[in-house]
């Protein structure tokens, strides 16, 4: 692992990014999932996320990620030039505690009083400067061995949100506290009592301790997720520039979050209030919170267009909408799926998605283009025996060495040059060029140019599944 150090102290940003974000559904689904988007930003969560680490001149970043979103999550760091990255794979969810003991193991090999910054790959800080001075004195906390939680100064009752009650300050560091107690979301009312009182605070789910630190009030609080974590980092295999955790050891562990493994249990916790403008993106009325406003007081995003309309948010991914006569609504639109909800029902979006899973709809976690370490395709028309997708293939992108049992497919070439394995033969095809790839027949797509290669697929068969691949050779090493 490469070190950099920010003064005299190894500071090392953990990055978890295992969430799907499903509340801002149906832009965040499991197969690109919030963290993933630019909301806030030209550039995506993540990369903003990882960018306060680079920027402080903390060590390169620990991403805490899922098998599925592997390449998307190196190509984002590779975007914003973030070098020497650890991207440790997760074999299953387990929630953030054995996620953040997995990367505490990780920097414990070569730097055990390292200080770890945990932080969500998909949290909202508007105020630099504030979070650069919070950060000064949650290191000086963190290297008296305390398990250090940032408290952010509450505008608002939220009721989404859980807090954290400040105690006696904290000796030798000006502006830190002891914790006095954790609270669970509060209804209406107990929020507004936390709010008035003044000594309360959101917790924000980021938290800075040294690896060894941790290391050891895993053992005490929560010594089977310790065990399981370690078996499974024992047992990890390097998959390219992946750090695969053992599936089988990692799956012992017990579902759990930090804090209820070990913040709420640690008698070395400490907690510093900051006003960090700080969101966690969690609904679509929090990002129009958030989001840059029009003099009606609408986010405006996309092709778009609103007529005596006031405290919308209205994005659109695709095709023109249009909205009239409506206040503080939410409107958004992808290629698949249209949301319409009042911002005061936002939460319920989870509902929505909940009942596409029980009905098998894919536009629960899937969407019309999919992303893979080659490139992507896009899901054009289907039918019952057929379909019709957009491949994109990167220069360099080869697609694995496969065969289908099910389905035969026909590849237009509409931009750059293919090279196509089809059984024993190996075809250079062009733009404006074809080639027919029966059922059953080996085969293989590859851009040996230097622009994106671009071709259209027309799928016929009797089943159509993404499943129906048996991969014979693969560069990215997928099952």
């Amino acid at each position: 692992m490469t070190s950099r150090h920010a003064g005299s102290k190894m500071i090392v940003p953990v990055v978890l990014s295992g969430g799907t974000g499903s509340r801002l559904w149906p832009m965040s689904r499991a197969s690109f999932p919030k963290q993933l988007w630019s909301l806030v930003s030209e550039r995506s969560m993540l990369q903003e996320t990882v960018l306060r680490g680079k920027v402080a001149g903390f060590a390169p970043p620990v991403i805490v990620c899922n098998e599925e979103h592997r390449f998307l999550i190196a190509e984002q760091l590779r975007e914003v030039s973030v070098a020497h990255p650890s991207i440790m794979l997760e074999p299953v969810g387990r929630n953030s505690a054995p996620a953040i003991t997995a990367a505490a193991l990780l920097v414990a090999q070569t730097h055990p009083d390292a200080v770890l910054w945990m932080m969500a790959a998909d949290a909202d800080i508007k105020k630099s400067d504030a979070l650069t001075q919070a950060m000064e004195k949650a290191v000086q906390a963190a290297e008296q061995g305390r398990v250090v939680t940032f408290g952010m100064t509450p505008t608002r009752p939220e009721t989404g949100y859980g807090y954290i009650e400040k105690g006696d300050p904290l000796p030798g560091v000006d502006g830190a506290f002891t914790i006095r107690s954790f609270r669970e979301k509060p209804v209406q009312a107990v929020a507004e009592g936390f709010v008035k009182d003044g000594n309360y605070f959101w917790n924000s789910g980021m938290f800075v301790f040294r690896a060894d630190v941790l290391l050891e009030e895993m053992r005490r609080y929560a010594p089977q997720v310790l065990q399981s974590v370690q078996d499974a980092f024992e047992k990890r295999k390097t998959d390219l520039d992946f750090i695969r955790l053992d599936k089988e050891a990692f799956a012992q562990a017990p579902d759990i979050s930090i804090d209820y493994a070990v913040a709420e249990h640690t008698q070395v916790s400490a907690v510093i209030p900051a006003d960090l403008g700080w969101s966690d993106v969690g609904s679509w009325d929090a990002l129009w919170d958030i989001s840059p406003k029009t003099a009606e007081g609408n986010v405006l995003l996309g092709d778009v267009l609103a007529e005596d309309a006031h405290g919308c948010y209205v994005r659109s991914e695709g095709p023109l909408t249009a909205v009239t006569g409506l206040d503080d609504v939410v409107v958004v639109v992808t290629s698949d799926a249209v949301l319409v909800t009042h911002k005061d029902r936002a939460q319920d979006v989870k509902k929505v998605v909940d009942r596409l899973k029980n009905e098998g709809r894919s536009e629960a976690s899937a969407h019309q283009k999919n992303y893979r370490p080659w490139g992507f395709y896009e899901g054009l028309i289907r039918n019952e025996r057929f379909q019709v997708k957009r491949i994109v293939v990167n220069p360099g992108g080869k697609l694995s060495l496969q065969k289908h049992f099910h389905r035969a497919e026909h590849w237009v070439v509409v931009e750059g040059v293919a090279l196509v394995t089809k059984g024993d033969e190996e075809l250079l095809v062009r733009e404006n060029e074809s080639v027919y790839l029966p059922q059953g027949c080996v085969h293989r797509l590859e851009n040996p140019g230097k622009i994106p290669l671009t071709l259209i697929e027309v799928q016929s068969g009797a089943y159509l599944g993404e499943d129906d691949i048996i991969r014979l050779e693969d560069s990215y090493n997928r099952n």
